[in-house]
């Protein structure tokens, strides 16, 4: 009797659960509707002021007890002066100012959408003395998605603003085409720049297929509408279509880049090699090396900056899967790290 209780209660217990989690999803389902339906918010950051107000607090924090009273004095004497000068300028013309942008990019380029906006929205407002600072991360991805996204960066450059691309991380291949097209470059000492090439990867099963005797059959209307397949047999003529398809890719890659960045070799640059920030300077794939935090500190201290970012609402779907995709990232990292320093420690 009582085993079938204990049954009975597991059986309760996990049916409990199951509702729950369908309910969970269809909450998280209903209310990312419901934030669709809102849209995305810009956000605007002066960071001038932030950097400003991170100073005194580190002074504040570091100042002796005895002279922290005197020292808030002086900052309020301070931000009177700041405020009235900034008064008595509101009457002279607009001075110009830095727009600053974030690309973080993925194998299908999925910020696309958002920096078409964010860029949309700058050339709305901005002058032609503004300069437009773009923090671009990315090790590149399909072809016609990042296409789009150097096309949309374009746009800054047709509009007549000055665009400089900082390369902290990583700009190769897809990431490449959209940092050529600025007025400037500029990387990290050993950011990871170039790979400017075309590369594409075709599994094939045909012969495990064939061998347990099942066929596949693939129908096509067109001589080159299936060059390659996953499932069928590939054939000789094929594959040189395959080859001759990329080849022209790599054409169009080569165009782009060298319209863009004329002074650059392209025919002995375009092999798919890359660079480190320092080795790319002297080929010309970048016109200076440094921070992106170090040009805009320099930038800060000459006119007016500000970060642009449109952001979705931060719904529970959101953060749910924010918080998920953070743990799942931060433990494959701690992973990675012990596997590292447990093959350090064995040497």
């Amino acid at each position: 009797m009582s085993e079938w209780v204990a049954e009975l209660g597991t059986f309760l217990v996990q049916t409990a659960i199951v509702i729950a989690l369908l309910v969970i999803g269809l909450l998280l389902i209903t209310r990312s509707k419901q934030a669709k339906e809102r849209g995305l918010t810009l956000r605007v950051e002066q960071l001038n002021d932030q950097r400003l107000d991170r100073g005194r607090r580190l002074r504040l924090a570091t100042a002796l007890p005895y002279a922290r009273k005197k020292l808030l004095k002086t900052f309020r004497q301070d931000e009177k002066k700041r405020l009235k000068v900034q008064k008595s300028d509101q009457q002279a013309p607009p001075a110009s100012c830095v727009w600053v942008l974030d690309f973080h990019g993925d194998l299908k380029a999925s910020q696309t959408e958002h920096f078409a906006q964010e860029i949309s929205a700058i050339i709305d407002v901005a002058s032609k003395e503004d300069e437009v600072v773009i923090r671009l991360e990315s090790a590149g991805g399909l072809v016609h998605a990042y296409g789009l996204a150097a096309a949309q960066m374009d746009r800054l450059s047709a509009a007549g603003l000055i665009t400089t691309v900082c390369i902290d991380k990583v700009a190769a291949s897809g990431g490449y085409m959209m940092a050529c097209t600025a007025q400037h470059i500029k990387a990290a000492p050993f950011a990871v720049i170039g790979s400017i090439g075309v590369v594409a990867q075709v599994p094939n099963i045909h012969r495990l297929l064939k061998k347990h005797d099942i066929d596949v059959e693939l129908l096509t209307a067109g001589k080159y509408k299936r060059t390659l397949t996953v499932l069928g047999e590939n054939t000789e003529e094929g594959k040189d279509k395959f080859l001759d398809d990329l080849e022209n890719t790599h054409r169009l890659f080569k165009h782009y880049v060298a319209e863009r960045r004329p002074t650059m070799d392209i025919d002995s640059l375009a092999t798919g090699e890359i660079w480190y920030g320092r080795e790319a300077l002297p080929q010309l794939l970048v016109d200076s090396v440094g921070t992106s935090e170090a040009y805009l500190t320099e930038r800060m201290a000459q006119v007016q900056v500000y970060t642009v970012k449109l952001e979705a609402p931060k719904t529970m779907s959101r953060k749910l899967g924010l918080a998920v995709s953070a743990g799942v990232e931060a433990a494959a990292l701690k992973a990675l790290g012990l596997i590292d320093a447990a093959g350090w420690q064995r040497r």
